[in-house]
């Protein structure tokens, strides 16, 4: 049985980084996701996990989320330096990055738990306060927990203050929508779960996309 619907009371935090990559430089820029980048975030003190996907069927190859234990971490001296104090191998490969999105968000309203090997993420209209879309993504939640392959949904919730655009990111009508993220345990599944968000949500096949996972380490793993 899924456990109840709830919104977290003290939420934890995420950083959401999705981006593309010239085909010619996608080795190095592997190997360094793979072998240094991830085990260097998850390694600051805080940090929960790091998680790669790869597109399925969205407009950015590449998405990295890691998870911390609050948006407090975000803010910490280990991060800050980690933050500013790139290695070489890291301001080659962040300059490679193509229209890169670098989202920090507060995790909440959470329906069911775990992680599925497909990712659904659906971004949601801007206009509505937090509690309106809590509100809005449990309800939701709840429908989507009856389709067979649903593992866990929740809310990504953007901090503008800590969401520092990466150095290929454009400014220029940049907005930070609230992402409704929903695990899955098969793409068939996912593919049900994405009609029904969208048409629950009104919004259009442009604002969903689908990954599927490639690996994730935990700090508990270190």
């Amino acid at each position: 049985m899924l456990p109840s619907s709830s919104s977290t009371p003290s939420p934890n935090g995420v950083l959401f980084v999705a981006s593309d990559v010239d085909p010619v430089h996608e080795l190095d820029y592997n190997r360094w996701y793979d072998r240094e980048h991830v085990l260097e975030r998850v390694s600051i003190p805080g940090f929960i996990s790091g998680t790669r996907y790869q597109a399925i069927d969205a407009t950015k190859r590449y998405l990295g989320l890691y998870h911390t234990e609050s948006l407090a971490v975000f803010r910490s001296p280990a991060y800050r330096q980690a933050f500013e104090q790139q290695t070489p191998w890291s301001v080659e490969n962040l300059d490679r990055m193509r229209e890169p999105m670098r989202r920090v968000c507060q995790v909440l309203a959470h329906t069911g738990a775990g992680q599925g090997s497909v990712l659904l993420l659906v971004q949601l209209p801007l206009g509505s306060t937090q509690a309106q879309l809590e509100k809005q993504v449990l309800t939701l939640g709840a429908q989507l927990a009856e389709v067979d392959g649903f593992v866990h949904s929740c809310l990504y919730l953007p901090d503008e203050a800590l969401s520092t655009p990466l150095p290929q990111e454009s400014t220029q009508g940049r907005v930070l929508q609230p992402i409704l993220l929903v695990h899955a345990s098969t793409l068939a599944g996912a593919q049900q779960l994405r009609a029904l968000a969208l048409h629950d949500l009104v919004v259009g096949d442009d604002a969903a996309s689908l990954y599927g996972l490639v690996w994730q380490l935990h700090a508990v793993d270190l």
